[in-house]
């Protein structure tokens, strides 16, 4: 018997919660790939990476008001980056609380000024929490991280400013069978870390050309 063979079959559940991904609405200025999923977390998983590909520069709308202002980085730094990671347990695991467990993890770089705000994490906190809130995505059993990293260099490296990182990392376990809302959620929220503006139901964000 080969591998192939060995394989245990894929789970309905499982198959129905990758149908839900599948419908999941994301910005465009997200760009989205699979990528290979941890093999020792769970029987099965999806791993998928993402990054902010462009992002409007601070400029005036249609009745003049301004929008897209933000404390991140301009254009040509790097954004935001994330993972999104789904696991199944058909024997469910405690800490889970249920089968199914959502890991996700978010890095950006902010402006020096916006990464010494003492409550920066607070912050990230609350944006996983209204991100989850706004595509209404029923969760439990909710844990992470928020971290601040700065970067100071020296020497030979003595000209290169001060860079300041936030890093999320949370995890959850969701409590409807649709996990596209979740994936949905977990893309929101690289787009805040991006400094990207909210946009209403609906709307998509024009795509800007990127600026020297």
């Amino acid at each position: 018997m080969n591998r192939e063979q060995q394989r245990p079959p894929v789970p309905q559940a499982f198959t129905q919660a990758l149908a839900g991904l599948s419908r999941a609405k994301v910005r465009q200025e997200l760009r989205i790939i699979e990528i290979p999923a941890p093999q020792r977390l769970a029987p099965f998983a999806l791993a998928l990476s993402g990054e902010v590909t462009a992002v409007a520069h601070p400029r005036h709308g249609e009745y003049g008001k301004e929008f897209s202002r933000t404390p991140f980085l301009s254009v040509d730094q790097d954004l935001a980056t994330g993972r999104f990671i789904l696991l199944y347990d058909p024997e469910s695991q405690d800490l889970w609380n249920g089968n199914f467990r959502v890991v996700t993890y978010i890095r950006a770089r902010l402006d020096e000024d916006m990464g010494q705000d003492p409550m920066l994490a607070s912050v990230a906190w609350s944006w996983f929490e209204d991100a989850l809130r706004g595509r209404e995505a029923p969760y439990h059993s909710a844990g992470g991280t928020a971290t601040r990293v700065i970067s100071e260099s020296f020497g030979q490296l003595a000209h290169e400013e001060t860079s300041v990182d936030v890093e999320l990392r949370v995890s959850w376990s969701p409590s409807g069978t649709d996990l596209g809302p979740h994936l949905s959620a977990w893309a929101d929220m690289v787009c805040t870390f991006a400094g990207l503006p909210p946009l209403p139901d609906g709307v998509q964000q024009l795509p800007m050309r990127r600026l020297s």
